[in-house]
């Protein structure tokens, strides 16, 4: 695969479908055998794509998110864990910038840029059984996190841990390999089986004073750190609303090439087939509603993000809400394509060969993770009662 160098001007549009295209190559035969996508995950270091959304001033493509989701969602449609791991890089890269200092965020900016780093993930603030104590100026870290997606190969990793004497967690970036940090293999869903969204252990670990992003701490009315949240959930959209697109695009060519037409439908062809056609038509529909709300969700958050530490309560929840409407439709939308694509294809579409089972797997994980019955609640809410989401600065 030839990928620009990332100091000249880029194609994204090339590189991503370079790098989708690869994916695609070994995507069923992964999915199966699980664990570490070793191989793709180095392509996509390869790429120059890890740096897109640092400032061109500290080494990057000076990028917004609007970028980031969009190649989400492109490699969503080719291979869900990546588009996951992809997504949440940018996730724990950019909690620099939203809770540590200039300083910290200049440092591990540039750093990033000039190691091609790969960012994972061991921050859940809701499990507290990883734990800090202070040791002299440094402190000790030492427990478990679970559902450390991008852990496993990353080259930093974002950790929030339980500090018995206050009631915030301490949340720092260390590098993966320090000593006493060990990464189980333990994730065993049925989908997403290539995120590593496993456990790791924290034995004795050291953490630097100076690793402690602390940003948040020193401005405590500060809204901008809670954006993480909407984040978190945009790249999921668009994580979804990948991988139904790639269903229906899969499900439209198997129909068409080798779907039989039923022998009493009178029809030569089974995309001829007038209840085909209208699976796909009300199938098409939905996706483009959850398309369109997907837009909206991007274009509130990044305007919301330029705002920084300037952005009010009422700008932020009405962000979130956006991201919330989003995040039903495509929920909604991806299980049914995810499911109903069986019935245009046929029963030999569910030939192992074929793997069509994996986007299903994929989206019904997903969507166990954060059920929706809580977002039609706020959104509930907020047409009934003007009630904004209630603020959760971690998760």
């Amino acid at each position: 695969m030839s990928i620009a160098a990332k100091d000249t001007k880029q194609d994204y549009p090339e590189i991503v479908n370079s790098l989708a295209k690869e994916f695609a190559k070994t995507a069923i035969g992964r999915d199966k055998q699980g664990g570490t996508a070793k191989v793709e995950r180095d392509l996509i270091r390869k790429s120059g794509l890890l740096s897109l959304i640092i400032p061109k001033s500290l080494g990057g493509h000076g990028e917004n998110w609007k970028t980031i989701f969009l190649i989400i969602r492109e490699l969503a449609k080719i291979d869900g864990s990546m588009a996951h791991l992809f997504g949440y890089h940018f996730l724990c890269l950019t909690s620099v910038h939203l809770y540590g200092s200039e300083q910290q965020k200049e440092k591990l900016y540039r750093e990033t840029t000039e190691n091609d780093w790969f960012w994972g993930n061991a921050f859940n603030p809701r499990d507290e059984n990883l734990i800090v104590k202070q040791e002299g100026t440094s402190f000790r870290l030492n427990g478990k996190k679970s559902f450390c997606s991008g852990a496993t190969d990353s080259d930093q990793l974002l950790i929030s841990a339980k500090n018995p004497e206050h009631n915030r967690p301490v949340i720092a970036v260390i590098p993966t390999k320090r000593t006493g940090i060990v990464i189980n293999g333990d994730w065993d869903s049925f989908g997403q089986r290539q995120t590593d969204s496993g456990s790791v252990l924290f034995n004795d670990v050291l953490l630097e004073k100076e690793e402690v992003l602390d940003f948040y701490e020193q401005q405590r009315e500060n809204l901008f750190p809670t954006l993480r949240t909407h984040i978190a959930q945009t790249i999921l959209v668009h994580v979804l609303l990948g991988v139904a697109e790639g269903a229906f695009e899969e499900a439209k060519s198997y129909t068409k090439n080798v779907s039989r037409p039923w022998l009493t439908s009178g029809i030569d062809e089974a995309k001829r087939d007038p209840y085909n056609i209208r699976q796909y038509g009300d199938l098409f529909v939905q996706l483009k509603a959850s398309e369109a709300l997907a837009q909206q969700a991007v274009d509130a958050l990044q305007e919301a993000w330029e705002k920084e530490r300037s952005v009010t309560e009422q700008e932020r929840g009405e962000c979130g809400i956006k991201i919330a409407t989003a995040k039903v439709s495509v929920t909604q939308t991806a299980l049914e394509v995810t499911n109903r694509m069986f019935e245009v294809m046929g029963a030999r579409a569910t030939s192992e060969r074929y793997g069509f089972d994996r986007f299903w797997r994929n989206v019904r994980t997903h969507t166990l993770h954060d059920p929706i019955e809580y977002k039609i609640r706020d959104l509930g809410n907020w047409a009934l009662n003007d009630q904004l989401p209630e603020i959760t600065p971690y998760s």
